[in-house]
């Protein structure tokens, strides 16, 4: 099945409060050198979850060191105390809150990037020696309608059909708009083990995350029914199954802190669904199994 039109209808991912790159050479300003960077992330939320199973993938504990913050931020406005510095040193008197995730610049205390689908490429980049390539060149077209897939069709959608304050005829298209591409993902496992083809690659990172996100967070705010509509793409729980099971994916997952930052954050109500958990994420976690590497 082509990825292409999966993504026509949906919107562009939303902006960033920095977008530097890191580049091949000193001209770049930011350029590639191991342990310049670092990484400030919490893998209670989707981006800092993302960006964290990348980095294990690509094996960059001692190019690019991470520090790993707290689930719920600390600070009234959202931000992270701890990142305070960093934002006051790359945008004088910054005005909003210091969210993460963050790439940082150790050389110059300044913030690099926010933007966490430009952190995983750029870390994939230059990087990822060794290891193989999340973001070959050949699957870019398909990656990025993945990408817009999870983050308009799965996690969007889901919100939306959640919503307290949406009307009933919202709550429905928006259900709609998630069991389509929630199809459209389990078509293109069809017959294959990944989502574009015979290897790993960041779509299938982009899904993960979302399914993690739809059954731990999304999920208390849908009816019994929803859910078990969502629950019946047998073979999309099934790749999540075995992802978890890597160590590259399953030691990242939070689960206690992504409940405690829904929680924080949450002003919805809960609904049956709530009751009706489609994985077992701990356990398949703890299995520790390498399948696919």
């Amino acid at each position: 099945m082509s990825i292409a039109p999966l993504a026509a209808h949906l919107s562009a991912p939303s902006a960033s409060a920095f977008r530097g790159r890191i580049g091949r050479d000193a001209r770049s300003g930011h350029y590639a050198v191991p342990r310049r960077y670092r990484l400030h992330v919490s893998t209670a939320g989707p981006d800092g979850l993302r960006i964290a199973v990348t980095h294990s993938l690509l094996g960059l504990d001692e190019s690019c060191p991470v520090t790993f913050l707290p689930a719920v931020p600390d600070c009234p406005d959202g931000g992270h105390a701890a990142l305070r510095p960093l934002y006051e040193a790359s945008a004088h008197r910054y005005p909003g809150p210091a969210l993460a995730p963050v790439l940082s610049d150790d050389w110059s205390g300044r913030i690099v990037s926010t933007h966490a689908r430009d952190i995983m490429r750029d870390l994939d980049r230059h990087f990822a020696s060794g290891h193989p390539a999340l973001y070959p060149r050949a699957a870019a077209p398909g990656i990025e309608a993945v990408e817009r897939l999870c983050s308009d069709g799965i996690e969007e959608a889901a919100q939306r059909a959640g919503s307290a304050t949406a009307g009933p005829a919202e709550r429905a298209a928006a259900l709609r708009t998630l069991l389509t591409a929630l199809d459209d993902a389990e078509r293109l496992l069809a017959g294959q083990r990944y989502l574009l083809g015979g290897r790993l690659t960041a779509a299938d990172v982009e899904l993960w995350v979302a399914l993690v996100q739809l059954d731990t967070v999304h999920r208390h705010h849908l009816d019994a029914a929803a859910v078990q509509r969502v629950a019946g793409h047998a073979a999309l729980w099934a790749h999540a199954r075995r992802l978890t099971a890597r160590p590259a994916f399953g030691a990242h997952l939070d689960l206690d802190g992504i409940a405690r930052r829904h929680q924080a954050r949450c002003r919805g109500l809960e609904a049956a669904g709530s009751a009706v958990q489609i994985l077992d994420w701990a356990r398949h976690a703890r299995s520790q199994q390498t399948d696919g590497r």
